[in-house]
């Protein structure tokens, strides 16, 4: 028996040291990778590649971080690039089904309002927030399989109020605020709180339509039409002006020669790689 529980314990640890160990090497991976002192350009390459992959998060989690993405990443990198002089383009490769409305909106901005030249490339996905980040660039591309536009919001959880109270327990409310717990999953949603929430999602619902409506050079009310929340292929968001292209790198880099005004001999990538931290 007392060996038993040494070994558990032993290996609790283990685990526990292994978890810690990951956690630090993702984090200065993740500093690493998007840190503004380090430069962008090797000398050699001319256009950036800025990783937009996993969900979209206004900041850091551990618990999170190897598959989320932050405003304060985004800002960094192109600043970087912006500051680096033998940077003239930036390519956003975007794997992601997005996020948080707002840490979405501020990326979003950030790419548009940048003065380098940008273009954007979606690989598997870049759906909501994604898609917002994406339909930034001044040209965008996708896969004819990328999963595309998701042009909605969503406010949905599991309510736990029955199962509680088959559980024997009891939801205490003490809030100073009408509407102070509306949408806690340990009660029943009111009527009330429902008009308030689906007016909030609303409103978001709107802005999010507007603003593919401008960087896409559509009609709000085209946008509208495809702002059912679904998804679509690249090959059919290409039909329908969610993108302006489909196929891959190659195609990127003839897009951004034709910006640049060069061949396509002279597009010279810096790639991005995650340092694996000595262990």
């Amino acid at each position: 028996m007392h060996r038993t529980f040494v070994r558990e314990v032993a290996l609790i640890v283990t685990k526990t040291m292994a978890v810690v160990v990951t956690m630090v090497a993702l984090i200065f991976a993740a500093v690493t990778l998007f840190d503004g002192s380090l430069g962008i350009s090797d000398g050699t390459c001319n256009v950036a590649v800025l990783p937009i992959e996993g969900e979209i998060w206004p900041f850091y989690s551990y618990a999170h971080l190897p598959t989320i993405v932050t405003p304060d990443m985004v800002e960094e990198f192109m600043t970087s690039a912006e500051d680096d002089t033998a940077i003239e383009a930036v390519l956003i490769e975007v794997n992601s089904p997005g996020g948080f409305p707002a840490a979405s909106e501020r990326m979003a901005d950030r790419i548009r309002s940048s003065e380098l030249p940008t273009v954007g490339m979606i690989g598997d996905i870049g759906a909501s927030g994604g898609y917002m980040v994406a339909a930034a660039t001044d040209y965008l591309i996708a896969s004819p399989f990328s999963i595309v536009g998701s042009i909605g919001v969503n406010a949905s959880y599991v309510e736990n109020s029955e199962q509680n109270e088959e559980d024997g327990l009891t939801y205490v409310q003490l809030i100073a605020g009408k509407y102070k717990d509306a949408g806690d999953p340990n009660k029943p949603l009111t009527e009330e709180e429902r008009a308030l929430v689906q007016r909030d999602l609303d409103e978001v619902h709107q802005g999010f339509i507007e603003m593919i409506a401008e960087y896409r050079s559509l009609s709000v009310e085209d946008v509208t039409t495809l702002a059912d929340g679904s998804t679509v292929t690249g090959s059919r968001a290409k039909e329908v002006k969610l993108v302006d292209a489909v196929g891959a790198r190659s195609e990127a880099k003839r897009a951004l020669a034709s910006i640049l005004g060069k061949s396509e001999s002279d597009i010279v990538f810096c790639e991005y790689t995650i340092p694996i931290l000595p262990i």
